[in-house]
């Protein structure tokens, strides 16, 4: 396959689990919610974790079909934090994937359910027997504790605490480092690490790899997000242009410069593909690795 066919094979698998996982009997009583999860976690998006999932579940011998659910669970805490991070209180952003964001259309108390309801449904999909049958129970409470790491205090919120707390404040490269390892790039290493766990590879030689490549992945996916806010053109970015700079955030290009970012962006892929040496056919994620750094959306 090519990286784009593959990508959309992800991407189908992913969606299907997903409306599976969203779907229920009980949504003739009180439709809103379920329409207001769906309108999140359906409107398309990269799907770049439900990606590394499958492959590196893959890559370890596993296939990506039985890495689906998990796949799905991964992007509904994704998803949730998306719409909590464009609240009022938060980023106040009026577009997300060219797309009002969700308080615009079903009000502010509905998006914050909508996004506890997400966090919420993917526990119970990769902790529901019926999605994970064939895998032993110890695999599956492993990767339900990776993720729930990833997504609390010490992974992603961690990360938008930092982030809250540096607004109109100057801040060390070192301390934007950890805020966007936290905030971004835990849930880009806990969807390698959760592909590497399905596949039945928890040993720390494969999972230290998974992680580093992730790592430098994440990095190097926020430096270009970032430079796209500056860059960008709106209708491809599908969120404003200038947003960071307005809700006085320090970026890699306020602090660094846009050169030093586009020389970084190269350097973190360099390192990120030479993680991936250990695993057999990878040159998927090589691929994946130089489109996510010369993307223009």
């Amino acid at each position: 396959m090519t990286l784009t066919e593959r990508l959309d094979y992800y991407r189908k698998l992913t969606e299907a689990a997903l409306e599976k996982a969203l779907s229920s009997p009980n949504e003739r009583y009180y439709p809103s919610i379920f329409k207001a999860v769906r309108y999140s976690a359906m409107s398309g998006g990269k799907r770049l974790r439900p990606a590394l999932i499958m492959e590196f579940c893959r890559m370890c011998g596993g296939t990506p079909e039985q890495a689906a659910p998990f796949a799905a669970a991964l992007e509904m805490v994704h998803t949730y934090s998306l719409i909590h991070d464009d609240l009022p209180c938060m980023d106040d952003d009026d577009l997300r994937r060219g797309k009002p964001t969700n308080h615009k259309v079903f009000g502010e108390a509905t998006a914050v359910l909508a996004g506890d309801a997400l966090l919420n449904r993917a526990f119970e999909t990769i902790l529901d027997p019926q999605n994970t049958k064939g895998l032993p129970a110890e695999t599956v409470l492993r990767a339900a504790e990776r993720l729930a790491k990833a997504s609390g205090m010490d992974g992603m919120i961690g990360g938008q605490i930092l982030d809250m707390e540096s607004e109109g404040r100057q801040i060390s490269q070192e301390t934007l480092m950890l805020l966007q390892r936290l905030k971004t790039g835990c849930l880009i290493q806990v969807a390698a690490v959760m592909g590497c766990i399905v596949a039945g590879r928890s040993d720390p030689e494969t999972l230290g790899a998974a992680e580093r490549y992730a790592d430098h992945l994440g990095l190097a996916f926020q430096i270009e997000d970032d430079l796209l806010d500056i860059e960008g053109d709106i209708t491809k970015f599908g969120k404003p242009i200038g947003s960071d700079v307005e809700n006085s955030k320090v970026t890699f290009p306020s602090l660094l410069g846009a050169a030093r970012c586009h020389e970084l962006v190269r350097e973190l892929t360099d390192h990120a593909i030479a993680a991936l040496q250990s695993f057999p056919d990878h040159a998927f994620l090589d691929d994946l690795e130089n489109y996510l750094v010369t993307r223009d959306y």
